[in-house]
């Protein structure tokens, strides 16, 4: 008989761990083996055995989703990462990929979709939409044009990160705090998230992040 594949759960979320828990239970080839809040409690808890897949949300208490796919990837090698997020596909997926999940899915997609996610990136294949594993495939094989460069597109994962955290009304103190690093550290990222953004000020890098939270949102709505 096949092992039962063991899933650990990493989301801020505890209704959305529960229910991402008693989803994966109901599935007798799925065996849940922990679940965290943050990335220190979850790199702890897959310390001693580490999962067949851990399931990832990219906002984290006090941390990036990013990071700790990458620190996942150097530490445990063999476990397959797939991205549950609230995000779309457009700023995250392929920063996600890239960084070693073998699957992306947002948290609007149906249970039958999240299930599918584990057992293909379980067998050793990506995961993700059409649109998304056409594009990497073309780019794969050279066949596809450079992504575009838009400015969000030039925000490296950290500066996006703390954008979003700007436009979610965080404070460069608060952010500091929750990512670990000096107020000077959050400033220096702030100076370059507004000379790639052409921003002229503090003020329009909050205006500039608080609307691209908003039309996140509204499009996550519209779906």
């Amino acid at each position: 008989m096949t092992p039962r594949a063991r899933i650990f759960i990493v989301d801020d979320h505890p209704l959305v761990r529960d229910w991402l828990s008693t989803l994966l239970r109901q599935q007798p080839d799925f065996e849940v083996c922990g679940q965290a809040e943050d990335a220190p409690s979850a790199l702890a808890g897959m310390a001693a055995k580490p999962p067949d897949v851990a399931i990832v949300d990219l906002s984290l208490k006090g941390g990036s989703g990013l990071d700790l796919i990458k620190d996942l990837r150097l530490r445990h090698p063999d476990t397959a990462i797939i991205v549950l997020s609230m995000y779309e596909e457009t700023h995250y997926a392929e920063r996600a990929l890239r960084a070693g999940a073998r699957g992306y899915i947002t948290k609007r997609e149906s249970t039958t979709r999240i299930v599918e996610a584990i057992r293909q990136v379980r067998a050793g294949r990506l995961y993700g939409s059409s649109d998304l594993l056409a594009r990497l495939a073309e780019r794969m094989i050279g066949r596809a044009p450079p992504p575009a460069q838009g400015a969000m597109a030039t925000l490296s994962d950290r500066e996006i990160e703390v954008f979003q955290r700007l436009g979610r009304g965080q404070t460069t103190r608060r952010i500091a705090t929750e990512l670990s690093v000096s107020i000077k550290t959050i400033q220096a990222y702030c100076a370059r998230i507004k000379a790639k953004l052409n921003l002229a000020s503090a003020t329009e890098l909050m205006r500039e992040a608080m609307r691209w939270v908003e039309s996140e949102s509204r499009e996550e709505a519209r779906e």
